[in-house]
């Protein structure tokens, strides 16, 4: 007992939520809201399983876990399994009342028939006569849930099931010290995790501190050497049948890998780069139909989407499948069933909830979603990270299938949607995570797209964020060239740079789609108005690899970065997102001062795709005219600049009277 006490939340035990340690535990709930989510995700392609999620009264006042109660409308009763909410409402948080607490109990059955449910309640004081209640009331409701699922399986369903779901009335801080101090601690706000704060000093805390651990009689519990009695251990259920065993909490135990189609399947031919434009996620599309298509028998891959399926160009999926939704199916609908594998609802917390569900309980799967609504999911990520993070060093804990996040609709080409959807920070987020369980990729065209998706949905333990856009765009690099790109993580484009592979005077380099065609537009236009300039192109696919090795195990060694980067040129970096970001992921290597990023800056607005580059400084005219200032000994640089700013200004003129980019701009091809 001493050993288990000393272990409980402190330095070198075991933290006091039930964390990665626990067995048993796929969810922490130290940050609240997503314990539904989680519980759908795991019941999703389980048809035995039963999750109880337990949702406590101040949890239910967070915004995502008021939005997940709708997953019940997604959940069919033939495939999947089965989630048991138990609202517990003890009536307090940290220092005041619970909105539902104070509900009476026909509001609350209100609320949840009004979501799918029939509420049963469970109330009281007295611990041996609540325990009783208890027990026969989730019986019950498991009676119920399998009557549904049994009736379902054998008939088929026409209308959504009402689920049953459990209320919990019970004293905060129930059987604790019911007065401290003069004060009532009992059913109040202070008995809030500690309700005896001063048990060192103060003799009349330890002695009620005593009294409470007494009162659990723990001489009938333990024998005299501290062990839990044999007679009362033989009770627990044996095996897999303990909660600690369960299977579906050590997810990676019942992985089965997902049977990918062959990439290269997909591929689109390109016979020169920066001829040709194509929707590149429209690819990534038929990929994944064919994802669903090949695993139909495991039922384990899901594509969650915020109803933005068919706007990211993902839509071929709807030849395999549909979008799920258990409810009233009427004739205009679109690819809708019961049945769908396609799970789009509108919050992304729900999405990303549900996909953690999944992976954490072995199955695969992506989210994909507007760039600027990740940042919806910020720190919904970082719980994930941290989760795998400490998994890492739980020897029990199997690998799990990674996170998948695929950000489309980017910064750069929601011109037309405007400055609420231009924002990439969600990369800054997933930036700062451990190194250890964080990928970010910047596929520049749909070959590369391709390859990065393979790779992620092969790998375990991570975040894996890929981020490009769904609009027809400048494809660059055949097939073979693209998975040999890719496998690098970065690498010179020889065929857009003149500096035959000598020392050039200035290096552009590029992360990112949009990045990469205003830095190879800005090389060409350098060829024709400098030619004599010694121009390398460096592309970046692996935003990571940019990091020192001893920083990122993607990191490329010193010996190949000097020799993409050199060891003292300048380097105009066009990046994605915050210039912030390159100048943080690089330190530490040779002469950072020498780098400039160029990347989003907080400036746009509903405008052309053109417009919003010129806007944030990061257009070829730009890049090209910095390469021009950084670059030594340009004779005429004055000159230079001065006819990149009559480009721009001509540009300004003409997109506001035509409402378009410049036609040498729009239509502008890569050609020697």
């Amino acid at each position: 007992m001493l050993k288990l006490f000393r272990q409980f939340s402190t330095p070198g035990g075991i933290p006091s939520h039930v964390s990665a340690p626990t067995p048993g535990s796929i969810h922490e709930g130290g940050e609240l809201g997503y314990v539904l989510m989680h519980a759908f995700g795991a019941a999703f392609d389980n048809p035995e399983l039963i999750v109880a999620a337990v949702v406590g009264d101040g949890e239910a006042e967070t915004g995502p876990l008021e939005g997940s109660w709708k997953g019940v409308k997604f959940l069919n009763p033939v495939r999947d399994g089965a989630v048991l909410p138990i609202l517990h409402l003890n009536g307090y948080k940290i220092a005041g009342p619970t909105v539902f607490g104070r509900d009476s109990d026909d509001q609350i059955r209100d609320f949840l028939a009004g979501h799918g449910y029939e509420a049963l309640f469970v109330e009281g004081s007295d611990p041996m006569q609540v325990h009783q209640d208890f027990a026969a009331t989730l019986e019950a409701a498991i009676l119920q849930i399998r009557e549904i699922q049994a009736e379902a399986r054998k008939h088929g369903f026409k209308e959504r099931p009402v689920w049953p779901a459990i209320v919990l009335r019970t004293p905060k801080g129930w059987t604790g010290p019911k007065v401290v101090d003069g004060l009532p601690v009992e059913g109040t706000f202070r008995a809030h995790q500690v309700p005896l704060a001063n048990v060192r000093n103060n003799p009349q805390h330890l002695k009620l501190l005593e009294e409470w651990m007494r009162s659990y009689k723990p001489e009938e519990l333990f024998d005299q050497n501290g062990r839990f009695r044999t007679e009362y251990a033989e009770l627990a259920p044996k095996g897999q049948r303990r909660m600690g065993d369960n299977a579906h909490a050590n997810g990676g135990s019942l992985e089965v890998p997902l049977d990918l189609p062959g990439f290269a399947d997909y591929s689109l031919e390109v016979k020169k780069p920066g001829t040709v434009r194509h929707e590149s996620t429209r690819q990534l599309g038929q990929f994944l139909r064919d994802i669903f298509k090949k695993n139909t028998k495991p039922a384990n891959f899901r594509l969650f989407c915020p109803d933005e399926t068919n706007s990211n160009r993902l839509g071929a999926v709807f030849e395999t499948t549909n979008r799920c939704f258990v409810g009233k199916l009427i004739e205009i609908d679109d690819h809708v069933s019961h049945d769908g594998r396609v799970m789009e609802v509108l919050s992304e917390h729900n999405c990303h909830g549900w996909l953690e569900g999944y992976v954490l309980t072995g199955r695969h799967g992506l989210f994909a979603t507007y760039e600027a609504f990740a940042m919806v999911v910020d720190s919904m990520a970082m719980q994930h990270a941290k989760w795998l993070e400490h998994c890492r060093h739980i020897p029990w804990r199997k690998p799990i299938p990674s996170l998948n996040y695929l950000l489309t609709s980017t910064c750069w080409r929601n011109d037309h949607n405007g400055f609420s959807h231009q924002g990439p920070g969600f990369i800054d987020n997933l930036v700062s995570k451990k190194p250890s369980v964080v990928r970010i990729y910047l596929p520049p065209d749909a070959n590369c797209l391709l390859s990065v998706a393979d790779h992620c949905f092969r790998s375990h333990n991570y975040l894996n964020l890929i981020v490009i856009d769904k609009q027809p765009q400048l494809q660059w690099l055949d097939q073979d060239a693209a998975r040999e790109h890719c496998a690098r993580g970065a690498g010179v484009w020889n065929w857009c740079s003149n500096d035959d592979g000598k020392e050039p005077d200035v290096v552009l380099a590029c992360a990112g789609d949009i990045a990469t065609q205003e830095t190879v537009a800005a090389a060409w236009l350098l060829r024709r108005h400098l030619p004599e300039l010694k121009v390398r192109v460096v592309n970046v696919v692996d935003l990571m690899c940019l990091c020192p090795p001893d920083r990122h195990p993607h990191g490329l060694s010193q010996e190949m970065f000097i020799n993409l980067f050199t060891y003292s040129k300048p380097v105009i970096f066009a990046f994605h997102g915050y210039p912030a970001v390159v100048h943080g992921i690089i330190h530490g290597r040779p002469d950072t001062d020498r780098f400039h990023a160029r990347g989003y800056i907080e400036e746009g607005t509903t405008t052309t795709p053109f417009d919003m580059v010129v806007l944030n400084r990061a257009s070829r005219v730009h890049l090209a005219m910095d390469a021009i200032r950084y670059a030594p000994n340009i004779v005429n640089a004055a000159k230079l600049i001065a006819k990149g700013e009559a480009i721009l200004a001509k540009h300004r003129q003409y997109v506001e009277e035509h409402f378009d980019d410049l036609p040498e701009v729009r239509d502008w091809v890569w050609s020697d």
